[in-house]
């Protein structure tokens, strides 16, 4: 069993509210650098355990990178705690700069009115689904520590430039988590930013501007299908969302993102961004 904290290596300290999560390449992107809904996730985590309740939405803003090998310094801070809810956020830092900021409200109250007002999609089980295929340089990243089975949509050998529909869907499993959380529906939330290939039939590269994930229910299930729907891309960045199933057609969460779209040709490479200098003056715009 793995639990999300294990899952990305984050660190508690003696101090409640701050965390340390080393960067290694099992949270990073093939630009080595720390892969965004691991970012999220590990405000999450550090979120719940701080407020002692369970998250009801959270939401990331990326504003520079954390490159991998460095350390993330997490502060969280419960700015409001009410009777059945905490309004809080978690801020990352290198050194002193600030690369992300998870804001979130965690809580629950009882209420005896409840309902789910969208249908899961009807796609094959996990294992009549084809894996994803990942190009070699995606090795040694989280993108290959999730299993990824293509339930709707291309695989990556068939972009053929051919446009393609809007909406995609995958299963997808982090081995030896059987009960899903808030974090590991964040991580898998980020592969949002992957559905802009399928409309456009072409290999894409995303960065995501930001990432806020809404939890309605957690349900004992091995997998979660992803289903992503692409809403827009225009002026270089794209907007989509995505519907996080459990197997027996539960709605866990939603994600959702804006992203900065590249697209990704025989001559792209993954090439670390600019890094900020830690304890320097200003926030540097990420690339």
């Amino acid at each position: 069993m793995v639990d999300a904290r294990h899952f990305l290596g984050l660190e508690p300290t003696d101090d409640p509210l701050r965390w340390r999560l080393p960067v290694t390449p099992a949270v990073s992107t093939p630009g080595r650098f720390l892969y965004g809904g691991c970012g999220l996730a590990a405000g999450i985590v550090a979120l719940e355990a701080a407020a002692d309740r369970p998250t009801v939405w959270a939401t990331a803003q990326y504003l520079t990178y954390a490159p991998t090998g460095s350390v993330l310094d997490w502060e969280v801070v419960l700015a409001a705690v009410g009777k059945a809810t905490t309004q809080a956020r978690a801020i990352g830092r290198l050194g002193d700069q600030e690369v992300l900021t998870v804001n979130a409200a965690l809580g629950r109250h009882p209420l005896e009115a409840s309902g789910t007002w969208v249908e899961p999609p009807v796609v094959p089980r996990p294992e009549d689904c084809p894996p994803q295929e990942f190009p070699s340089m995606f090795a040694d990243t989280v993108l290959v520590r999730v299993e990824h089975r293509v339930a709707r949509g291309r695989l990556f050998s068939e972009l053929d430039g051919r446009p393609g529909e809007a909406g995609s869907a995958f299963w997808a499993r982090v081995p030896g988590h059987l009960e899903p959380s808030a974090a590991t529906l964040a991580v898998i939330g980020d592969y949002v930013s992957g559905g802009v290939s399928q409309p456009l039939g072409v290999r894409t590269m995303g960065r995501s501007l930001d990432n806020t994930l809404r939890v309605v229910g957690l349900v004992p299930t091995s997998w979660v299908l992803c289903e992503i729907h692409m809403h827009a891309l225009a002026n270089g960045f794209a907007h989509g969302l995505a519907h996080l199933w459990a197997e027996d057609g539960t709605l866990l969460a939603t994600a959702s993102q804006s992203i900065s779209v590249r697209l990704w040709t025989e001559h792209t490479t993954f090439t670390p961004p600019e890094q900020p200098t830690p304890g320097a003056s200003g926030t540097p715009r990420r690339k």
